[in-house]
């Protein structure tokens, strides 16, 4: 890792103590980011673009964390403390998804009948699954997964 960063090992290890502490300190960086996003349903011509452009916007902060999350998902399978982490942060996760649907929920033309909790849980795998993926997509195929996600979340919870 120091060698790819540009460091010396010596070097690395003034700033951190292990692997491990480096990958919690990029998967808080991720969150930080993730936390400091608006998910607030913007002012948009239809809901299906406030949509896109939101999934847009929080996947283009995801896509520079890309190697800290594939290093911390190998992390997890072994450590049970960042095990715990990750259950935490999916949960964080879906409840601004579960928050934001309940918004959407509200908007004219939403169906009031939907389950937004599952929605919200469904989808939060679907968006950590697409993010461990990206790494090995080129840029058109990451746009037609969200512009599928986008599809998938307009016609759940709006009737056309």
């Amino acid at each position: 890792m120091a060698e790819e960063a540009g460091l010396a090992v010596g070097s690395f290890y003034q700033h951190f103590r292990s692997k491990r502490q480096l990958v919690i300190a990029l998967m808080d960086e991720l969150l930080d980011k993730l936390s400091g996003l608006g998910l607030q349903p913007q002012t948009a011509p239809d809901p299906r673009t406030m949509l896109h452009t939101l999934l847009s916007s929080a996947f283009a902060h995801d896509l520079h964390y890309l190697g800290a999350y594939r290093a911390w998902q190998e992390a997890v399978l072994s450590d049970t403390e960042l095990a715990q982490k990750q259950r935490e942060i999916q949960q964080w996760t879906t409840a601004r998804l579960t928050k934001l649907f309940d918004l959407l929920q509200r908007m004219p033309g939403a169906r009031t009948e939907v389950d937004i909790r599952t929605l919200a849980r469904v989808m939060d795998q679907f968006f950590w699954s697409l993010l461990a993926q990206a790494a090995l997509m080129r840029k058109p195929e990451l746009n037609r997964w969200l512009d599928t996600a986008t599809h998938l979340i307009y016609h759940a919870l709006f009737t056309d």
